[in-house]
């Protein structure tokens, strides 16, 4: 029985790239001139900071940028709080991998909406479906696509 997984990934290698590509503007960019600011990849999470709120706005904007150049979702980024720690504003922001519980209920329940026979399956984070036909699967896949989910989500292992 042909079957699929719906799985929400980030490459880290390519985030890798878009921090050093981001420091890399901000080190040529007149109005960071003097001014202690940087971005930098701890982890799982990207971490801005810079002396004022709005210039830490300003590094966001240049992450969002550089991400959109190497065809990065924006959507995989979960944005926490900006800090004041002293001179400095510090803001993390998280990455998304993995479809969570509440969005993988979505995802089962919009294929059971669909009256296609079609099962769904949970499986940690990520979702199998698996269905008699492959049209089926590329008529439920066209679905999702078309649903708004608040990650980005590939289709990955399809099996005929």
């Amino acid at each position: 029985m042909p079957s699929f997984d719906v799985v929400s990934e980030i490459d880290l290698q390519e985030v890798r790239n878009v921090v050093d590509q981001a420091a890399r503007e901000l080190r040529g960019r007149f109005d960071f001139r003097g001014v202690d600011a940087g971005v930098s990849l701890e982890g799982e999470q990207v971490q801005l900071w810079a002396p004022e709120e709005f210039q830490v706005a300003q590094l966001l904007d240049i992450q969002h940028d550089k991400m959109a150049k190497r065809r990065l979702d924006v959507s995989a980024l979960a944005p926490g709080e900006v800090e004041g720690a002293g001179k400095v504003k510090r803001h993390m922001i998280g990455l998304k991998q993995g479809v969570d519980r509440d969005s993988a209920r979505r995802i089962v329940k919009l294929v059971k909406d669909s009256k296609v026979k079609a099962q769904t399956q949970i499986q940690g984070d990520q979702v199998r479906v698996t269905g008699k036909k492959r049209d089926d699967l590329q008529g439920i896949i066209a679905a999702i696509k078309d649903a708004d989910f608040d990650l980005p989500l590939q289709f990955s292992n399809f099996r005929d």
